[in-house]
């Protein structure tokens, strides 16, 4: 991009917590107050970077200009970008400002140098700019009449976005895959080759590879797969030590593998990893720093066969029906804005993932999380080919393209949900890696859960009726998705009709006011109602106080709410009656078609029957869930009744009911009908410091008993020099529950590491006090910090502004102590702020009491643990500390840490002077005398 674009001659603005500076259109640029920077931004629209952001810094939530995220959304449309000036210097090949002080000047240099690329003839994105910034006019962005002079009108009038997408084509099912054995030197042979020429031979990463090729071996009898639990410590290599034999595997026998993640950043690494196994099979993804094509290999040639697939629920994915009904007036204000760029994204998006994919995961903080959720099919509604644009559907497109695929990669849930209710029992993943699989347990334990809630309730009621008091938007019942059927099936037409009028007792809106004020509606708002008041009546965790959500056990319940439960059943059981005639009737209709029933028509039909099925199970469960009640417990359940709440505001009501093991519907519905699955990750296994126990919990949790399988059992040690490379310090004279020692503590830390610090918190409100006590101190010597829960940005979005910047710090909770990859000198400190108890929930204590009580705690925390510590060395170059702040850290825990990993009690200020020595130091000499590193060295011997 040219350097030497002119300025952009606007006001600009920069606030951050260490001060707020105000830059004149004729180039002075001063400090100035908040209040001043407030009175000048609500008299004239200023440039801006990141204006929720900045609103933030301010305090002023009203805040609004000219956002050059914005500007380069619509400049750019999938492109990747940090949303810092740092990051839209590197995405625009211009120089970063020096310091904060220098950030408005260089918001001019960076709106010039994008109005400048919307005049060269080089511009990738040009197609469809004009026509949208017309509409973007008429909507009043602020940014449409700077823009106007640089656009010029083409000479032929732009393809509108729905005529531009590709269609995608049906193609032949794909034969079953013959059954092939991988020789161990051919398995060799093609991990050189993906590791590359002159890369050094990892003896562990080749046993590792070998040890996989087990899952691709036919299988030896109905129900009973090859089951592989594969330990890779960190630096391992393991994913292209699974992508070695499962790359042979599809060449050889002409089948799918599935290869499940449980995060969004462990499926973008995939995806470029699968690239040398599969070369060009996929465009490299646009959340790289690498700038993508203008438009992707995967959208030009979209008939050709896609050998890597990522794969996603559809609530990810945009679809298109809801983005033409918003851009047709379904959205008003700033979501309408927000539609015209998702649309401007569209048309260059590489498979259309709005979350985690190459829809910039800062757009929507810009307007509205909520107007993304609503541009994706989240209530589940979707016509099939009833929509017009079913020939184009990214949805349609991904999973079509995974049955033709030899990879498919997808998350934990999806693979679940797939297997268990897939609409083509051919495409079910047979060969599967659960990478991650530590995570197999928490994801089977969400999959196979039931809730009878409010909001769950009143979503239903929606989809059954549709809108409702002249309610906006595309929503539509089932008469109106099936308006052609009930024309010409009256028995159909009258199980829409009874469907409807059953629909009538489920919650709807004003459900929670109406509970509040004492007047439920209908047998399941009054169930709802006396949840409510049996789980205050009975709370006793301190939560009510506190403002957390509150719990009781579904115990010992009156006759009164098991009277209610009652009713409420009955009401479920006469709506699920229609739905099973209708999708009988659907069924019917299928095996004996009308003339008019065409073959869109039949494969909306069978969406039909799909979405039925589906809301038949959900309802079937909750009968079952409130038969139970006041009955004898089963033992294979744990029912519990829940108010939640944020910040003392309730916002769900419900009965709740888990498996005490989820691993048992995940055997059935996973393991039995699969020839080959392996469960891997660096933290499988417990690090207990006795090893038969340690895999024997692994096993348990696999569901490997439950189909009467025993697991090969396999085992790689990380290469990594912990060592040398690794500290782990644990303060004792921080005390527990005092915010302002806590918050000087980490303050002290991140100064002491000079930024680098990923702190880990076990409270949100902990961790908004400590950020709102020490980010102002901290950002005046230059060291940015940044929050989950406090900032106005998606987790994914702060973790590429931590990697991008080596001065910054972050502070987050769970989603950060697992699946965050920052390798280098930007993550050389993780801060824990106290041991990583597990929450004391109903569902905890039913677990806990079956699984070795205290021990089943220790598992627990020693994982959380050893995750942590997994974010702080990621290659053989890192170096770090990883800080618990506790005064009575437990010795049993200790094996949580990498074997012959210095552990080292001490004060603060002794921590602070080791961490500020290793900063200031290239080679960091250790005084090993005070370190627990020798402990036991024979129980963590684990070959």
């Amino acid at each position: 991009m040219a350097a030497d674009a002119a300025s952009l001659a606007l006001p600009a603005l920069h606030a951050s917590h260490g001060g707020c500076w105000l830059r004149a259109a004729d180039g002075q640029t001063r400090a100035t107050g908040k209040g001043e920077a407030i009175m000048a931004a609500a008299d004239t629209p200023l440039l801006l970077l990141n204006a929720p952001l900045v609103a933030t810094r301010l305090g002023y939530p009203d805040l609004s200009g000219l956002d050059l995220l914005e500007l380069f959304a619509f400049v750019f449309p999938a492109r990747f970008c940090v949303p810092t000036p740092k990051g839209l210097a590197t995405a625009l090949d211009i120089a970063a400002p020096a310091g904060d002080d220098a950030v408005p000047e260089f918001l001019q240099r960076a709106a010039g140098a994008m109005l400048a690329t919307c005049e060269s003839p080089a511009w990738p994105m040009r197609e469809g700019a004009w026509s949208a910034l017309q509409s973007l006019a008429r909507l009043r962005w602020p940014w449409a009449q700077v823009l106007s002079p640089h656009i010029a009108q083409p000479e032929r009038a732009e393809r509108w976005l729905f005529t531009r997408l590709p269609e995608w084509e049906d193609a032949p099912e794909r034969p079953q895959p013959a059954q092939v054995q991988i020789a161990a030197e051919d398995i060799d042979a093609r991990l050189a080759a993906l590791t590359g020429n002159g890369a050094e031979t990892r003896p562990g990463q080749q046993a590792y590879a070998r040890d996989v090729a087990h899952i691709f071996a036919p299988r030896p009898a109905h129900g009973t797969p090859h089951l592989l639990l594969a330990q890779a410590g960190t630096g391992t290599g393991k994913t292209l030590g699974y992508l070695a034999p499962a790359s042979l595997w599809a060449e050889r026998s002409g089948g799918t593998i599935w290869v499940s993640t449980y995060t969004k950043n462990l499926q973008r690494q995939l995806r470029h990893e699968s690239r040398r196994a599969w070369p060009d099979a996929t465009p490299p993804p646009a959340s790289m720093p690498a700038p993508p094509a203008a438009i992707s290999p995967a959208r030009t040639a979209s008939n050709a066969r896609q050998r890597v697939v990522v794969r996603k629920g559809r609530e990810n994915y945009l679809c298109l029906l809801n983005l033409e009904d918003a851009l047709q007036g379904g959205f008003g204000g700033r979501a309408a804005i927000m539609a015209q760029l998702v649309a401007r994204w569209a048309a260059y998006s590489q498979d259309g993932d709005m979350i985690g994919g190459d829809l910039p995961g800062w757009l929507g903080t810009l307007f509205r999380q909520r107007g993304i959720r609503a541009l994706t099919d989240q209530r589940g509604e979707c016509v099939y080919a009833g929509c017009p644009h079913y020939r184009k559907c990214f949805i349609e497109r991904s999973a079509r393209a995974s049955a033709q695929a030899d990879l498919v990669i997808a998350n934990h849930a999806l693979v679940m949900v797939n297997a268990a209710r897939g609409r083509d029992h051919a495409q079910r993943p047979t060969r599967i890696v659960f990478d991650e699989g530590h995570h197999v347990f928490d994801a089977a334990d969400s999959t196979f859960a039931a809730a009878l809630s409010g909001t769950e309730a009143i979503e239903l009621r929606r989809w059954i009726i549709g809108p409702e008091r002249g309610a906006k938007g595309r929503r539509r019942g089932l008469a109106a998705r099936l308006a052609d059927v009930a024309s010409y099936d009256d028995q159909g037409a009258n199980a829409i009709t009874a469907a409807r009028e059953a629909a009538e007792a489920l919650p709807g809106d004003g459900w929670l006011q109406r509970l509040h004020d004492g007047e439920p509606f209908g047998p399941v708002e009054a169930l709802l109602a006396a949840v409510r008041a049996v789980t205050y009546a009975r709370d006793e965790s301190g939560g009510q106080e506190a403002g957390y959500g509150i719990e009781t056990e579904a115990a010992q319940l009156d006759g009164p709410f098991v009277e209610l439960a009652g009713q409420a059943q009955a009401a479920l059981a006469d709506l699920r009656h229609p739905l099973i005639k209708l999708s009988g009737r659907l069924e019917a209709l299928l095996e004996e078609p009308p003339d008019w029933l065409d073959g869109q028509g039949r494969a909306r039909i069978e969406g039909a029957r799909h979405s039925l099925a589906w809301r038949i199970d959900l309802i079937a469960a909750w009968e079952a869930l409130l038969n139970r009640l006041g009955g004898p417990v089963d033992p294979d359940f744990v029912d519990w009744l829940a108010v939640d709440r944020s910040d003392a505001r309730e916002f769900d009501i419900g009965i709740h009911r888990r498996w005490l093991d989820p691993m048992k519907p995940f055997a059935r519905v996973v393991l039995e009908p699969a020839h080959g699955v392996m469960l891997t990750s660096a933290t499988l296994t417990d690090r207990s410091g006795r090893e038969e126990d340690d895999w024997r919990n692994a096993v348990a949790r696999s569901g490997a008993p439950h189909i009467d399988v025993s697991p090969r059992l396999t085992a790689a040690e990380s290469p990594f020099d912990y060592a040398a490379q690794a500290e782990v310090l644990i303060v004792t004279d921080v005390k527990k529950g005092d915010i302002p020692a806590l918050a000087g503590a980490y303050a002290r830390l991140i100064e002491a590491a000079n930024g680098g610090v990923l702190g880990l918190f076990t409270a949100i409100r902990r961790l908004r006090a400590v950020h709102g006590r020490i980010a102002d101190r901290l950002a005046r010597v230059g060291l940015p910090l940044y929050a989950q829960h406090v900032d106005p940005i998606d987790t994914g979005t702060l973790v590429d502004i931590f990697r991008d910047d080596p001065h910054a710090s972050l502070l987050g909770t769970d989603a950060l102590r697992d699946g965050v990859d920052v390798p280098g000198h930007s993550l050389r400190c993780v801060v824990m702020e106290q041991v990583p108890w597990p929450k004391p929930s109903i569902l905890h204590r039913a677990r806990r009491a079956v699984n070795g009580g205290s021990s089943h705690d220790d598992r627990i925390i020693r994982a959380r643990l050893a995750q942590g510590f997994g974010r702080l060395i990621r290659s053989k170059e890192d170096r770090g500390h990883f800080v618990v702040l506790s005064a009575a850290f437990p010795s049993r825990l200790l094996s949580a840490f990498p074997a012959g990993t210095p552990v080292i009690r001490l004060t603060l200020d002794e921590a602070l002077q080791r961490i500020a020595a290793s900063v200031c130091s290239t080679g960091e000499t250790r005084d090993d005398g005070a370190s627990e590193t020798a402990r036991e060295p024979a129980a963590r011997d684990e070959g």
